[in-house]
């Protein structure tokens, strides 16, 4: 028989796998039940998506409807029109009737958007006025029985222009009967979409940080991994939350290459640590390579500095002749891209791999 890894990292977590967020999941649960509209805020790889899937499994286990609009890197209005077709027709049980009969009266089909939008240009639909009827769609469905909408990725709704104003408009006069969360990989754009006056959704939610996991919850998930599976897992937990800081994919990731090297019935040595970093380290390589050829000059040199624990603005910035204007715009792009977090000198970068790859690459 062979053991699956009980350390699981590439993509989202089914809702029965999610650990270590159980405070958080409750939170969020209470929050939606209440009818308070909240927005997660998190780098990417950090859960999010995986807590939205456990705390719709918990809602939806009390008889609440559950629709999920996925907004990733939404590009156009007719863009936005397919994924809230494709959000409806994927909804179930009773939420699904009612949209099918509120459909079915303004004469749509739902689910067959993107075929028709493939249509001449004289015979397909129009976005603004099809993404207007969807919204009512949904609207009317969700007031007319307990219902969560969740909004993943809503950062990407700011590269549509005038998409979030309609989103608002359709949605703002049902928030006390309609259960709405928002979650986006941008945590600057989040707050900016949020927090500015000049933004639709200014003030309309609660703005809450998901964070790394804490260094408790970390070493409980790797410990019990290897002792589902007849493992110790040793001082593994320490190395691994020591050097992601709680980063949630990273650490499974790490979690995951030491226990592929632990035999059933041993305990993870540090040679296992050791083998399981040099083993992450290749398989991230070339992605990292070219992730980091994509960034601007400036950008490249800020990431040098931060991931070497120097100082934009001392010694090691002169090095590299990073000009003080330059590196200022460059850190602010990478806090607003979600490569970096933190304020002023205080900024990392969130992702610890790519934190060292990029010291062993450009040592300073």
């Amino acid at each position: 028989m062979i053991d699956i890894s009980p350390f699981p990292y590439q993509g989202p977590l089914e809702a029965d796998e999610v650990r270590g967020r159980e405070q958080l999941v409750t939170d969020l649960v209470e929050r939606v039940s209440e009818r308070r509209v909240t927005a997660l805020l998190g780098p990417r790889r950090y859960g999010k998506t995986s807590v939205l899937r456990r705390v719709a499994a918990d809602v939806g286990a009390g008889g609440v409807s559950v629709v999920w609009l996925d907004l990733y890197e939404v590009t156009s209005m007719a863009d936005l029109a397919m994924r809230l077709d494709a959000a409806l027709a994927d909804a179930v049980g009773s939420f699904a009737q009612r949209a099918t009969t509120t459909a079915s009266g303004l004469g749509i089909n739902l689910g067959v958007l993107k075929v028709e939008l493939r249509r001449s240009a004289r015979s397909r639909p129009e976005p603004v006025a099809t993404t207007h009827a969807l919204l009512e769609i949904l609207v009317r469905s969700a007031t007319n029985g307990p219902t969560v909408v969740i909004f993943d990725e809503f950062s990407s709704i700011g590269q549509v222009r005038g998409a979030a104003g309609l989103l608002r408009t359709a949605l703002q006069h049902h928030y006390r009967t309609v259960g709405l969360m928002f979650a986006g990989s941008r945590p600057s754009m989040m707050r900016t979409l949020f927090s500015s006056r000049s933004e639709p959704f200014y003030g309309q939610a609660d703005l809450l940080d998901i964070g790394p996991l804490p260094t408790p919850a970390l070493a409980d998930i790797v410990s019990a991994g290897f002792e589902e599976t007849g493992r110790s897992a040793g001082g593994l937990p320490a190395r691994i939350a020591a050097y992601t800081g709680g980063h949630p994919q990273r650490a499974m990731q790490l979690a995951d290459a030491a226990w592929r090297r632990t035999p059933a019935g041993t305990t993870a040595s540090v040679d296992v640590w050791d083998m399981a970093l040099a083993a992450v380290r290749k398989q991230t390589a070339a992605g990292l390579e070219r992730l980091f050829s994509g960034f601007s000059g400036g950008e490249k040199a800020v990431l040098r500095v931060v991931a070497g624990g120097g100082a934009l603005f001392g010694s090691e910035g002169e090095l590299l002749a990073l000009a003080t204007g330059t590196a200022q715009h460059a850190r602010q792009r990478l806090v607003q891209s979600g490569d970096l977090v933190g304020e002023g000198a205080n900024v990392r970068l969130v992702d610890p791999v790519f934190a060292d790859w990029i010291r062993w690459r450009f040592p300073l």
